[in-house]
């Protein structure tokens, strides 16, 4: 039986050799524990101990807190471990951590003697995978479940407990899955990691801090201390960028799925909800051009209903009764997409499907979210008729969540940050009043600590799936952490709208890359990749886009200073139409050509 348990438990600090044909990971918390051998053709072995190093090169040695996976490329494969965690609260009271550092290490070092054109191409790809050593928001625990919300880890039942973790996860909020399937081919269960993406923080009443989204804290109202978490899981079906992953596949996943779950513990007592949010699903999407808003482009319309039609089924597999809150603009290029959604929706809306419009820039404008209170009174009969989990203070299901309430705008980010979080307000009020800590008429406005913590949260876990989709903090986040807006908070918005753009535009072409390799996306072939070579589209190779605008901003100032000194020699003034002309070519050149000047993705091939 202690072999048993030993062979399911996770080993929690390691100690990596790096020898000259293999890497070894020696558990340093278990007294008798087999090490992993990772020879360089990337095969894996349990040793019984560190093999003895018979060269005359100190090994490199360094503490490892656990192994993400193993990625072949061309030239061999590549060990992805965590070198630095951070331990951020606790959850159903196991620790959680936050990765810190990942570490990419090659395998194989007999690329350096490819040829060229294989060498380059794996030093292309070994840069994409350098860019994943700075995901943000992975979390982890060694003891439980997090892939899982709290009731649908009650339902599995005890007997969940005896198998190893990463058998007892949700395939789609499992961000290392692909990476672990040479681990789980092996067996190798006392390594296999499971690693969700998405947020985790904690948050105390007399310490706060900007933490990410697996966010907790403790509340004192009168005599009870509440504990408040809040879980966010990112589904990596159709993970990416913001621009370069929108709408949904023709299997129906859709971009920026994120599970968030608030949880409750209070007198022995567990209460969580859960709501999700995801982009519109059918098949389009906003393909970058230097343009601040690109237009949509809906692909395939005729498809669109049975795509919708497979998103809701799967949604209402996993969740009971869906109702799908569509917060974007009737008017402008948003009005075609939520047109065609509504359409969609006609043949799918049952007794178990709802479908509601609700115009967020029309009915609040940029400044009076107060009035989510009209959305809120559509939406109330569902709530309160599709309840929450609870469990008593003996362990025993009261409650059970029979439905999901399923949010979206164009990015799924800014309104819909603040429609959930009016929505969690709203539930766990629902909640405290069941427990008996409120009455029928209190709120948690009425606590000044306890509505500031909350907003907080709120705001935090807005931020961290925002960073990670957008690559910048939330929009409007002011009026979720302070219940208004602020000049500040106007201000920072226009900066992140900014560097959105800069972004979008010159950074997440890349990113989206590293995702598609990292999540078995894109799969990479020996022949495919070095037929047709890895490399940047047309112009970029010449020149690109920082390089153009320099250029065009130095044809207009040098036309400039010529005008300014034709008086005193007309020559100046052919000179100065040359720079005008130069610069008016260009322009134009750049606006024919606008798509080729933007960072795009390489591997995945858009439709146009």
């Amino acid at each position: 039986m202690e072999k048993s348990d030993h062979s399911r438990k996770l080993y929690t600090r390691m100690r990596l050799w790096e020898l000259p044909d293999q890497y070894v990971a020696e558990p340093l918390d278990v007294a008798s524990g087999s090490c992993l051998a990772v020879n360089r053709d990337g095969c894996l072995a349990l040793v019984d101990e560190v093999p003895h190093c018979t060269t005359v090169r100190v090994p490199k040695i360094q503490t490892i807190y656990g192994v993400v996976g193993i990625l072949k490329l061309l030239a061999g494969s590549y060990l992805l471990v965590i070198t630095q965690r951070e331990c951020v609260g606790s959850y159903l009271g196991h620790p959680i951590y936050k990765i810190l550092s990942l570490k990419v290490f090659p395998c194989d070092r007999t690329a350096k003697n490819a040829r060229d054109e294989k060498k380059k191409m794996e030093l292309e790809f070994y840069s994409l995978l350098k860019v994943a050593e700075r995901t943000p928001g992975l979390y982890f625990s060694y003891d439980v479940n997090i892939t899982l919300s709290a009731q649908r880890l009650n339902d599995l039942g005890d007997e969940s407990s005896w198998l190893p973790l990463w058998r007892q996860a949700e395939p789609r909020f499992l961000w290392n899955n692909y990476m672990l399937e040479l681990l789980i081919d092996n067996k190798l269960d006392p390594y296999i990691l499971p690693i969700i993406q998405g947020s985790i923080l904690f948050l105390s009443l007399s310490f706060l801090n900007s933490l990410p989204a697996y966010q907790n804290f403790q509340a004192a109202i009168g005599k009870d201390i509440i504990d408040v978490t809040l879980i966010a899981r990112r589904c990596t079906r159709r993970n990416g960028t913001r621009m370069w992953r929108r709408g949904a596949d023709a299997d129906g996943y859709v971009a920026n799925f994120v599970e968030s779950e608030q949880i409750i513990q209070l007198k022995g007592y567990t209460a969580s909800f859960v709501q999700v949010r995801g982009s519109i699903p059918f098949l389009w999407d906003q393909i970058v051009d230097l343009s601040y808003k690109p237009k949509f482009e809906i692909l395939r319309p005729e498809k669109a209903p049975r795509v919708a039609e497979r998103h809701f089924l799967d949604l209402s597999k996993k969740y009971g009764n869906v109702l799908a809150i569509d917060l974007v603009n009737t008017r402008g290029d948003e009005g075609r997409l939520t047109e065609k959604f509504a359409t969609a929706m006609q043949r799918i809306i049952s007794d178990d499907v709802r479908y509601l419009h609700f115009d967020f820039h029309k009915i609040c404008g940029h400044v009076r979210f107060e009035r989510l209170y009209i959305l809120y009174d559509q939406i109330e009969d569902f709530l309160i008729k599709n309840r929450y989990y609870l469990l008593n203070d003996k362990g025993e299901k009261v409650e059970t969540q029979i439905g999901i309430v399923r949010t979206n705008c164009i990015d799924c980010l800014d309104r819909t940050n603040v429609t959930q979080s009016m929505i969690g307000r709203k539930m766990l009020e629902f909640q405290l009043q069941r427990l008996g800590l409120f009455d029928a008429e209190e709120s948690i406005s009425t606590h000044p600590n306890f509505d500031d913590c909350f907003k907080i949260l709120w705001a935090n876990h807005g931020d961290d799936i925002s960073i990670q989709y957008s690559g910048t903090p939330a929009l409007k986040g002011d009026f979720v952490r302070f219940g208004r807006r602020t000049i500040k908070g106007i201000l920072k918005d226009g900066w992140n709208a900014l560097m959105r753009y800069y972004l979008n535009n010159f950074v997440d072409g890349t990113k989206q890359d590293s995702i598609d390799l990292v999540h078995g996306h894109y799969i990479v072939s020996l022949s495919r990749d070095l037929a047709p070579k890895l490399k940047k589209g047309g112009l970029e190779n010449i020149a690109p886009f920082p390089v153009v605008l320099g250029v065009v901003l130095m044809g207009i100032f040098f036309s400039m200073m010529s005008l300014m000194r034709v008086r005193d020699d007309y020559w100046q003034f052919p000179l100065s139409i040359f720079w005008a002309t130069l610069s008016i070519l260009i322009i134009r050149y750049v606006r024919a050509n606008r798509r080729a000047f933007c960072n795009r993705p390489r591997l995945h091939k858009p439709p146009h």
